[in-house]
């Protein structure tokens, strides 16, 4: 059984004013990101307010700066929660022993992403927070992060070729279909069936080129 945890590095609990501890406190902050995830959904995280993540909660501002104390926090977090949505059944697809070889496993990976760009609300704008221009940077970006656990999954489960060069590959590759999925749910929330495939096609293909 596969390892499906991953650390994004995005720290969102450090973020957060009070960590709910209790059950209460955790419903609320829930509450809090999903209606910050339905905002973002609507109108993109550029535009986001606490005012709005407030109104659409049904919560007073108050509220949300008690778990978040601005929008930053909300977006982080929000980024950080969808990261670890998206990356645990990710890697649970690629470690999933029904899978026989590689391209299956990843082609069911990628279906779970193309399901969270349909289904879960925001992903499609933060995914894992990567476009939030935050100086100064600190750490790997959270989709280096998560390319090296798929790609240590993917390696592991299947003997495959390890190496710097086959890492490197191997996040070009989530860089590239990243940016083809993007394109593919810009305008249409069920995304251009085209563009994913020529996504789909591409990764398997270059990452042939390392592992047959």
């Amino acid at each position: 059984m596969a390892d499906t945890q991953l650390h994004t590095g995005l720290e969102s609990n450090a973020l957060i004013r009070n960590e709910p501890v209790q059950a209460r406190s955790a419903a609320r902050l829930t509450a809090l990101l999903d209606a910050a995830a339905r905002v973002v959904d609507e109108i993109g995280y550029e535009r986001l307010t606490t005012a709005m993540v407030a109104e659409r909660a049904g919560a007073s501002i108050g509220t949300v700066y008690r778990y978040l104390p601005d929008r930053i926090a909300v977006l982080q977090s929000l980024a950080a929660r969808n990261a670890e949505r998206t990356a645990q059944p990710v890697l649970a697809a690629l470690g999933d022993e029904r899978h026989d070889d590689w391209r299956s496993a990843l082609t069911a990976a990628m279906d779970v992403l193309v399901r969270a760009f349909r289904d879960e609300p925001g992903f499609a704008a933060l995914r894992f927070g990567d476009v939030l221009d935050l100086r100064p940077a600190t750490g790997a970006p959270a989709s280096k992060v998560f390319a090296d656990r798929a790609f240590d999954v993917l390696t592991q489960r299947f003997g495959l070729d390890a190496g710097d060069q086959a890492r490197t590959t191997f996040e070009a590759v989530i860089v590239l279909s990243d940016a083809l999925a993007s394109r593919a749910f810009a305008r249409d929330p069920r995304g251009d069936e085209a563009f994913l495939r020529h996504g789909a096609e591409a990764t398997i293909a270059l990452l042939a080129t390392r592992w047959g």
